[in-house]
């Protein structure tokens, strides 16, 4: 059952990344509203999710200030059904929901300029 108001998500997600996507696709599935926070990129959002997910793995989603720790779309589309914020459907989501990124994706993300984190 959907609830009335739709939950706070966000998720703290690889610009290109097949985890990152999978957890788009099904956001996107069930067009819940989401602040996508870019971790590659954005050394502030990085050490964010790794403070409240309590690990350095991704993607993660805080969900009204839950968080989900390194998972994929299919754990989040299964989380949120389980929890009354969605009715699962048989629609297809726009991206593979359970795929690592592509040999494509990891070439691009190490193609990227390095960031130092400091702590």
């Amino acid at each position: 059952m959907n609830s009335p108001v739709p939950p706070k998500i966000v998720a703290y997600l690889k610009p290109t990344c097949g985890w990152s996507n999978g957890v788009r696709a099904v956001l996107a599935k069930y067009r819940l509203p989401f602040e996508d926070r870019d971790i590659l990129n954005n050394p502030i959002q990085y050490e964010e999710m790794v403070r409240k997910s309590g690990q350095p793995l991704s993607p993660c989603v805080e969900v009204n200030g839950r968080m989900l720790a390194d998972v994929s779309g299919e754990e989040v589309e299964t989380w949120l059904a389980r929890n009354g914020y969605i009715s699962r459907n048989a629609t297809p989501a726009s991206a593979p929901t359970n795929a690592s990124c592509s040999a494509e994706e990891h070439a691009r993300q190490a193609a990227a300029p390095n960031v130092a984190f400091v702590r």
